[in-house]
């Protein structure tokens, strides 16, 4: 199995456009908020994270955006960071890892 995996599409919201979801989500994740959630997909350039309580929305912490030293976390892991960017293009939000990231179990 390759160690780089793309995230499972995200879940539909029913009744909701996807703009609808996207002001929605930026509404729950401004910028400077406080974001944990679960890996769910890895690939050279950074972490896709499932964002806890904002069931829409997707995050990406790029590895330019990990605290030095740090590795990619590996799928399942648990991790804490800031909302540092929203990429309105694919509907993103761009995130910053803490160093203790990795530390949740």
């Amino acid at each position: 199995m390759d160690e780089y995996t793309w995230p499972t599409r995200r879940p539909n919201v029913p009744a909701q456009s996807p703009q609808e979801v996207w002001t929605a989500t930026l509404a729950a994740l401004p910028l400077g908020a406080s974001v944990s959630g679960e890996v769910i997909g890895r690939q050279p350039f950074g972490v896709f994270i499932r964002v806890d309580g904002v069931l829409s929305a997707m995050a990406l912490a790029e590895i330019i955006a990990l605290p030095d030293g740090m590795g990619l976390p590996v799928l399942g892991t648990r991790v804490r960071g800031e909302v540092i960017g929203h990429a309105e293009h694919n509907h993103q939000v761009r995130v910053r890892l803490h160093e203790s990231g990795t530390s949740l179990g």
